[in-house]
Parts: structure tokens; C-alpha cells; sequence
């Protein structure tokens, strides 16, 4: 039995500030000099990278749908080791998961699995009494989520939070833990696909979360929240262990990794589960790389925001073309989203590495959701047949190039398969809209090592 003091942050709806009390959280407790494991429930890429900068530790992700239920525990345990508190930031509303009929994937959900208790961070904006009725409909809806606790947010003044606190105290059972005033000094900016990730704000960013632990320190009564942490049980399972999940291979291919602003999303275990299969994860700034790094035996470019940044990747000529010769040699390639609209030929009109005959441009249509999804073509990523779940997550369309075979054919968890460019494979290259959490594909990273093993054999 493994036991972590642990607490959910959930909220009615999306926009009612848990990301901001979430990261408060993390960042007054790490303050306090305790160690603190943050997580965020679902796929997001940008909320763990504020988590990250308040605890000082990697923001990892829970996503019950890409991992599986029976895997949520052991990440969470492989996450936390060594921490004194985990702080879950949840999803959307409480309640909302992967589809509208059961639980699945949803904040509530992993918050049984974890057998944590929950606190409601509420937006008590324009309202008093009535914030009653509503945490007495949330703690009451499913008797298995144990709601322990409340966080009123956006209050305006001494007089509005005693109304709250009143009908709280009178309505509902659950404790009030702390009353957050509005503030915009602390407001997360956002964007079209939303928050700016971290990696793009800096020494900004840095003071926001600062911020924010200044503010929820004040407001929240942080003792409560710990003993409230503790009351969580041991959990029944091992941790997570990458190096369980796939086999090494030998002599250390060196796989590079494309990070920085333009392509910021990435799942830490990812990086994990290579390192295990016996590669050397070196990551690179295509921003400002002019090479790949020396004897790189395979490439991994993720997610991100390239449209942001197209004139900056355009204009690095010289790595477009080392990136288009290294193909060319039939060097494994992955990439996801952002990493495929660089491999493409054209992005808004600007040229990009070429090695993929495709065209993309932005559109104001966002497209996201989860996909389950089953493998078209053998890839260094996946042989033919292989069945994986992620997700997509973007505005963009993509024009598909001649030569290219489909990379993935995928539905919704409860709809038809999609219409449509999902992405593409051209010799070594695996290039797809579809994000993916290799936690819940092992055999993904294990496929790529071994691929690049065998570029780097000759």
C-alpha cells in the first residue's frame, strides 16, 4: 500500500479559476518547503507547465481515457514519489468526461480511482445564497466522490463572502476552506486553443505563479487543506515503472526532441518510456537550432503553436534542411500536430522542412476531442493493426501530399470513424494530427527505439 496525502481541485465548469487556485495551491505549499507532485486530469498540455514552475517538478497528466483506468493510480504513485503533497488539478466541470453518458475520464473519475477528496473551487461572481444549491447538488450527485471542501472565488468584498459563508454553513455541510477576491493581476492569458503555455511568458510566467501563491496563501486557509490532504487512504497499487513497460535496446540511439515555444507539449513518461527502451532523449529549439543534435538517430516533434512562430521556422532554412535531408537518409521520424504541419511543405503560405508534400493553413474552426484510433500503415511508430487512444487538439487544415499513406483511421469514443486528413507516413516518417500519451501506449516508444536502434546500426 502506497500512501500520498493528495487532494482533487474541481469546479462546476471550465472558467471558474481552478487553474489559478490549483497553482496557487501548489506554488504556497511548495513556499511552505514542502514537496509538492502537481497533476492535471485530462490531456492538457499547458495548465502542468504552470504546475511545474510553482512546484519546481515535473506537471503530470492523469487522463483515464489515453491511459486507461487501471493505469491512473500507478502514474499518479510514479509522479508523486518522494512528495510530501500531490495537488490534482481537475477538467472542466466535475463531472464531465469523454462522453455525456458515464463517468469516464472525468475529474470525478480519477478522483476515485485516487481516492482522493475533492475541493470545489466555485465562482461565486454575481451570486450568494444560490452557491448553496449548487455544492449541495455537486456533493450529493455521485455519494462515491467524497466533495470535502470549498474555495469561493472571484468574491467581491467582507460582506459578499460572509453572505456566502452563510448559506454555506447552513445549505450545504461542506466546509468553506478559503474565499479568493478578484484579482487580474493574477489572470492566466489565453488563446485560441487556451492559456499561454508557460514555456511563452518567461520570467512573466514566473511572476504569475508567484502571484498566485502570494494570493491563495491570504485567502485559503492552507492547514485545512493539508489536513484535508491527509485524510486520503493508501492506495492499492505499485507505481508506474517505464522500464517494466518495454524492452532496451542497444547501443543507445540518440533520439532528438523538439522543444521550446513553438513546440511546448509534450507528456514527461513519453521521454520516459524512451530513455527506458535505451535511447538518449537529447532535446533541441528548432527556434534556434541550426542542426540537429550530432549523431541523432531519430526524431520526435511534438505539439505546440508553430503558426505562432512560422516566420521564425521558416526563415531557420538551414535546419529545414538538415531535418529534410535526415529523412531522406530513412531516419525514423514521429510527430504530432504542430511537428506535422513543420514536416509539411507549406504552413500559411510560409515554407516548412518539405519533407511531407502537404499544405496547412489556420482556420477560426477548432477541432478537439478524444480519438480512438487504429494504425493504416507500418510506421516506425506502429505496425499496421496497432490500436492506441489520444486525442486532437487544433485549428488548422491540412492539405495531404501525394505519396503519403494514412497514418491513423479514427472515431470519437461514441461516434461514427472520421472524415477527413489525419496525417500521413512516407518511409520512416509517422505524421498525424492524433496527441498521444505513450503511458498508455508503451509499445509506441518501444517501436521507435527500436527503429531508431536500427538507423543508428546501419
Amino acid at each position: 500500500m502506497n500512501s500520498v496525502p493528495r487532494l482533487v481541485v474541481a469546479a462546476p465548469s471550465s472558467g471558474s479559476g481552478k487553474t489559478t487556485v490549483a497553482t496557487g495551491l501548489i506554488a504556497a505549499l511548495a513556499a511552505r518547503g514542502l514537496a509538492v507532485s502537481p497533476h492535471k486530469v485530462g490531456p492538457d498540455y499547458i495548465d502542468p507547465g504552470y504546475h511545474a514552475l510553482a512546484a519546481g517538478r515535473p506537471g503530470r497528466n492523469l487522463d483515464a481515457f489515453m491511459c486507461g483506468p487501471e493505469r491512473i493510480a500507478p502514474l499518479f504513485l510514479h509522479g508523486a514519489a518522494g512528495a510530501d503533497v500531490a495537488v490534482v488539478e481537475g477538467v472542466m466541470g466535475l463531472f464531465d468526461g469523454a462522453s455525456g453518458r458515464g463517468e469516464l475520464a472525468s475529474t470525478a473519475h480519477v478522483a476515485k480511482l485516487l481516492r482522493a477528496p475533492v475541493v470545489l473551487v466555485v465562482d461565486a461572481s454575481s451570486q450568494s445564497r444560490s452557491v448553496a444549491a449548487l455544492v449541495h447538488g455537486f456533493a450529493s450527485w455521485d455519494p462515491e466522490v467524497r466533495l470535502a471542501g470549498v474555495i469561493l472565488n472571484r468574491v467581491a468584498s467582507d460582506r459578499h463572502e460572509l453572505l456566502l459563508r452563510e448559506a454555506l454553513e447552513e445549505g450545504s455541510g461542506v466546509p468553506v476552506l478559503g474565499a479568493v477576491r478578484r484579482s487580474a493581476a493574477v489572470a492566466t492569458p489565453s488563446r485560441h486553443l487556451g492559456l499561454i503555455p508557460a514555456v511563452e511568458r518567461s520570467a512573466e510566467a514566473l511572476r504569475a505563479v508567484a502571484d498566485m501563491g502570494e494570493l491563495v496563501a491570504a485567502s485559503v486557509d492552507l492547514d485545512a487543506v493539508l489536513a484535508l490532504a491527509r485524510t486520503a487512504p493508501p492506495l492499492d497499487a505499485t507505481p508506474w515503472d517505464p522500464a517494466a513497460e518495454v524492452e532496451r535496446v542497444a547501443g543507445a540511439p540518440r533520439i532528438a526532441v523538439a522543444g521550446g515555444a513553438a513546440f511546448s507539449f509534450s507528456y514527461a513518461e513519453n521521454a520516459e518510456l524512451l530513455t527506458a527502451a535505451g535511447a538518449e532523449v537529447v532535446p533541441f529549439d528548432p527556434l534556434h537550432a541550426d542542426a540537429l543534435p550530432a549523431d541523432t538517430a531519430g526524431l520526435v516533434i511534438g505539439g505546440g503553436f508553430p503558426e505562432l512562430y512560422v516566420r521564425e521556422l521558416s526563415a531557420n532554412g538551414t535546419l529545414r534542411a538538415a531535418i529534410a535531408a535526415f529523412a531522406a537518409s530513412g531516419a525514423p521520424i514521429a510527430a504530432e500536430c504542430a511537428g506535422l504541419l513543420y514536416l509539411g511543405r507549406e504552413l500559411d503560405g510560409l515554407p516548412m522542412c518539405g519533407v511531407l508534400d502537404t499544405s496547412a493553413r489556420m482556420t477560426e474552426r477548432l477541432t478537439l476531442g478524444y480519438r480512438e484510433a487504429v494504425a493504416l500503415t507500418d510506421s516506425p511508430l506502429a505496425p499496421t493493426g496497432t490500436r492506441v487512444r489520444g486525442h486532437e487538439f487544433h485549428r488548422t487544415v491540412c492539405e495531404p501530399g501525394a505519396g503519403e499513406r494514412p497514418a491513423w483511421g479514427w472515431r470519437l469514443p461514441t461516434g461514427p470513424h472520421t472524415e477527413g486528413f489525419t496525417g500521413g507516413t512516407l518511409g520512416n516518417v509517422h505524421a498525424s494530427y492524433l496527441h498521444l500519451h505513450w503511458g498508455g501506449s508503451p509499445q509506441l516508444a518501444a517501436s521507435f527505439a527500436a527503429a531508431a536502434a536500427a538507423y543508428r546500426a546501419g
